[in-house]
C-alpha cells in the first residue's frame, strides 16, 4: 500500500548515505560539529541583531515620530509578528527547497531591508521596511532548529543549540550596544545602516562556513494541506504545546523588560544617554554563557530542573528591578537575561527530542510561539508602562513567568524519559 506524504513525513527520515557517513548526525568534538556550531552561532548573531537593533531607539522614535512608547514598539512588534508568521511559511518552503540556501537568502535580504528602514523618510516608510525585514528573515530561525536536530548527534545537541541561542544573545547585544553608541556619536540612521551592512558579511561567512546537509531528505510531495496536518499533529501532542507556550510566555517578559528599560532609564532619576544605557544591556554577555551552559547541563541533568531555574532566576531578576538603585536594577536585567537564555536554550532544544518525525514543523511551531510572543506581549507592556509605571510592567510579567514554571513542572513530571 502506496503511503502518504504526511505518513513519510511524520516518520523519521531515511537517508541514503554510504554506510561510512556518520548517518546520526556530526558527533560533538569533529570538524563538522565546529562548523556547524560556529555557522550557527552566526545565523543567531544576524537574527537578533537586525530584529532589535531597534530596541534602543524607540526613544528616539517616540521623540522625532511623535508617538507614544508602545506605538514605538512597532518597528519592533511589526518585525518579529511578521517574522512569525513567515516560520511556518519559511518551515513547509525549507523540505522543498533545502536548509543551507534558504537560510542564507534570509539573511541577505533582511539585511538589505533594515539598510531602507534606516533610510525612510517618515514612520510609515520605516515600519513597512521593518515588517518585509521580519518576514524574509523568518527563513532562519524556522530552518536553524530543524538543521541542529537533523545534522548533530542527540548527545550533543543541546550544547550546538545552546551555542546558537548564544549566538542569538550576542547579536542581540551587539546590535543594542552597536546602535546605542553609533546613535549618541552619529544618527540612528547611521546606526541601522551599519547594522544591515555588517550582517551582510556575516551572512557570507555563515554560507561558507556552513555544511551542506547531510540527513536532510528534499520531500517534494507534501502539499499544503499536509503540511498543516502535521502542525496539527504536533499540536496534538501531550507535551509539545506546553513547550510553544513557554517560549512565547518568556519571550514576551523578555522583549517587555528590555523594550520599556530603556524608556525607564533614559527617565529621572536615572537620565542616561543612549550610549549609557546600551551599556546596561551588556547584560547579554550573560545570556551567552548561560544558553552555553544551560543547553549542556540539560543534556546531563535533565531538561526539566534547568528550565524551572531559567525561569525562577527571571523572576527574582524582576524584582530587583524594582528597586531605585541603578546598581540593582543593573542586577535585575543580568538576572532576566540569564534566566530567559536558559529558560529557551533549554526549551527549544527540547522540542527535537520530543518531536515524532517531522522536526522542522514542530520548531516552526516553537519559533511561532516564541515571535508571537515578542510582538504582542512587547507591545502590551506598553500599556503597562505608559499608563501605571515600572511596577505594573513587573506585576505584567511575574504573572506570566508563574504560568511557565506551571507549564515547566508539568513538563517535568511528564516526561522523565525524555528529560534529558
Amino acid at each position: 500500500m502506496k503511503s502518504s506524504p504526511y505518513a513519510a513525513a511524520m516518520r523519521p527520515a531515511a537517508v541514503e548515505v554510504a554506510p561510512e557517513s556518520v548517518t546520526k548526525g556530526a558527533a560533538r568534538g569533529s570538524s563538522a560539529y565546529r562548523r556547524i556550531s560556529l555557522a550557527l552561532f552566526l545565523a543567531g548573531f544576524a537574527t537578533f541583531s537586525l530584529l532589535y537593533c531597534v530596541q534602543p531607539l524607540l526613544p528616539y522614535f517616540a521623540a522625532e515620530f511623535k508617538i507614544g512608547a508602545a506605538g514605538s514598539s512597532l518597528a519592533l512588534s511589526l518585525s518579529t509578528g511578521l517574522l512569525a508568521i513567515a516560520i511556518l511559511v519559511a518551515g513547509a518552503l525549507s523540505e522543498r527547497l533545502g536548509r543551507r540556501g534558504l537560510m542564507f537568502a534570509s539573511m541577505v535580504l533582511a539585511a538589505i531591508f533594515n539598510v531602507m528602514a534606516a533610510r525612510a523618510p517618515d514612520w510609515h516608510s520605516l515600519l513597512v521596511a521593518r515588517a518585509v525585514e521580519g518576514f524574509v528573515l523568518g527563513g532562519v530561525p524556522a530552518v536553524a532548529m530543524a538543521y541542529l536536530a537533523e545534522e548533530i548527534s542527540a548527545n550533543g545537541l543541546g550544547f550546538s543549540m545552546g551555542l546558537y541561542v548564544g549566538g542569538t544573545a550576542f547579536g542581540g547585544m551587539a546590535g543594542r550596544v552597536g546602535v546605542s553608541y553609533l546613535t549618541d556619536y552619529f544618527s540612528w540612521r547611521s546606526a541601522l545602516s551599519t547594522v544591515g551592512i555588517l550582517d551582510l558579511f556575516v551572512a557570507v561567512g555563515f554560507v561558507v562556513l556552513l555544511p551542506k546537509s547531510r540527513n536532510f531528505v528534499r520531500n517534494t510531495a507534501l502539499g499544503g494541506w499536509d503540511h498543516f496536518a502535521l502542525w496539527r499533529k504536533h499540536l496534538k501532542h501531550s507535551l509539545l504545546p506546553a513547550v510553544f507556550a513557554i517560549g512565547c510566555l518568556a519571550m514576551g517578559v523578555f522583549v517587555t523588560v528590555y523594550n520599556y528599560a530603556g524608556f525607564r532609564l533614559m527617565a529621572p532619576p536615572f537620565n542616561l544617554s543612549a550610549s549609557k544605557t546600551g551599556l546596561i544591556f551588556s547584560a547579554y554577555i550573560f545570556g551567552i554563557v548561560a544558553s552555553s551552559w544551560a543547553g549542556s547541563l540539560g543534556d546531563k541533568l535533565g531538561r526539566g530542573p534547568v528550565l524551572a531555574s531559567g525561569i525562577f532566576i527571571a523572576a527574582i531578576g524582576l524584582l530587583a528591578t524594582l528597586q531605585s538603585s541603578l546598581f540593582w536594577v543593573t542586577v535585575g536585567i543580568v538576572l532576566v537575561t540569564i534566566g530567559f537564555f536558559t529558560a529557551h536554550s533549554v526549551a527549544s532544544g527540547w522540542v527535537g527530542r520530543l518531536a515524532d518525525g517531522a522536526k522542522g514543523h514542530a520548531s516552526s511551531l516553537y519559533l511561532l510561539g516564541y515571535y508571537l510572543g515578542s510582538s504582542f506581549i512587547g507591545s502590551v507592556g506598553g500599556f503597562f508602562w505608559q499608563r501605571s509605571g515600572w511596577g505594573a510592567v513587573v506585576v505584567f510579567s511575574i504573572g506570566l513567568l508563574a504560568i511557565c514554571l506551571v507549564l515547566a513542572t508539568i513538563l517535568w513530571r511528564k516526561s522523565p524519559g525524555m528529560a534529558r
